[in-house]
């Protein structure tokens, strides 16, 4: 990991880190922009909870599916995935845990001149079988919310 991924000056993420979980869900945040996986609606239904809900920069609530059918249309739309990564920074990643195998990660997202602030909740399910092979972690959100922050 590198330094944008601690909170600290010592390096070390909160909470029970002794497994990698830092590690693990930086890898799946920001939520839904990850490209080296791939993107299609089995990877979407694999690493969302069946009651995943989401709140806007708006203010609104959004439900799995309609969370989904945007999803869908945006990246049906891209024309590179580095195209939605190259101004992105991700700073103050945190991660608690705030229940068994339940971590809060929190983080601010600066896309180009937008900043928000974000919040996921992710379960651990344990390994899943992808292809025939475990895949060794697996994690399920079942919450996500981006707020924007005004102009400072």
């Amino acid at each position: 990991m590198d330094d944008e991924v601690s909170n600290n000056d010592t390096g070390e993420v909160p909470g029970e880190d002794t497994g990698g979980v830092a590690e693990a869900l930086w890898r799946c945040e920001p939520i839904f922009h990850r490209w080296e996986r791939g993107f299609s609606r089995a990877e979407f239904d694999r690493m969302t909870d069946v009651d995943f809900s989401e709140v806007g920069a708006s203010g609104s609530r959004y439900d799995r599916e309609y969370v989904w059918s945007v999803l869908a249309r945006r990246h049906a739309s891209s024309t590179a995935a580095t195209d939605l990564e190259e101004n992105w920074r991700v700073e103050d990643f945190v991660v608690r845990s705030i229940a068994p195998a339940t971590q809060l990660v929190t983080y601010t997202l600066h896309q180009g001149e937008r900043v928000s602030r974000r919040v996921t909740i992710w379960r651990y399910d344990g390994g899943q079988e992808i292809g025939g092979q475990e895949d060794g972690e697996h994690w399920v959100a079942l919450y996500h919310q981006g707020t924007l922050v005004p102009d400072r």
